[in-house]
């Protein structure tokens, strides 16, 4: 992870990252950040953005379906508290034979 550097006026500044692109790729992207009126550089963060958003949703469509045991382990942890209304009873046990 890059150290986050801080700004002038005390906020800290976001990561940043460095990257080594073919002359080609980056002759494309320049042409794109022109065309939307945009830095190279936030061109690369829009298209980076949007190409990790299509990584997890193709992601999530080939993880496996969570199991019943899962889906009852979560239905039961997002169930709020509830108090329970009176003593507990006691329970009779009874002895055959």
């Amino acid at each position: 992870m890059p150290t986050r550097q801080t700004s002038s006026s005390g906020k800290p500044k976001s990561p940043r990252i460095q990257v080594v692109l073919p002359e080609d790729l980056c002759a494309r992207l320049t042409a794109m950040a022109e065309l939307e009126s945009r830095t190279v550089s936030n061109m690369a963060r829009v298209l980076i953005q949007q190409g990790v958003q299509r990584h997890e949703q193709e992601l999530e469509a080939t993880a496996p379906a969570p199991s019943r045991e899962e889906r009852l382990r979560s239905a039961l942890e997002s169930q709020q508290p509830r108090r329970l209304r009176g003593a507990p009873r006691r329970l009779r046990l009874h002895r055959h034979g």
